[in-house]
């Protein structure tokens, strides 16, 4: 199962600076533990010094970001607050037909809602969705309608 990883990077932030990414290891622990055949895919892991890309890198960064994100079986998304780069790859990977996860308190928000299968309140509300097997369930069941 191919898992692409997306969140917030630098999300509103005006200046060259990003947003914690520590909340990468816990979600990649979770699926390691909880989804053996997971093949997990960070973007942010492959470009850690993005931030100071110029434009014809940025577009061929962000270009392969939403190419993968839509060739994924499932993308687990991180967005505690906007994210335009995670919207794009939620919109993408949603037409596509994969399994959409979200972890947010942006329940309101029409991109959130639209595009994630499941919407959870915190990575505690997605471990136990994981450790409950749904995920695989869930999966089978998008893939057998399509």
């Amino acid at each position: 199962m191919k898992i692409f990883l997306a969140g917030i990077i630098q999300g509103s932030i005006r200046e060259a600076r990003i947003h914690q990414q520590d909340w990468r290891t816990p979600i990649r622990a979770l699926l390691a533990r909880h989804v053996s055949e997971a093949q997990v895919y960070c973007h942010y892991e492959a470009h850690p010094n993005s931030i100071a890309y110029e434009l014809p890198q940025i577009l061929a960064t962000l270009e392969d970001g939403n190419r993968r994100a839509a060739a994924a079986d499932v993308v687990v998304c991180y967005v505690p607050e906007a994210s335009m780069g995670t919207a794009i790859e939620m919109y993408l990977a949603a037409q596509a037909g994969a399994v959409v996860l979200t972890i947010s308190p942006m329940t309101a928000n029409w991109v959130i809602r639209s595009y994630s299968d499941r919407i959870f309140p915190d990575i505690e509300a997605f471990e136990r969705f994981l450790a409950a097997g749904e995920l695989e369930t869930l999966w089978r069941q998008k893939r057998r309608a399509q």
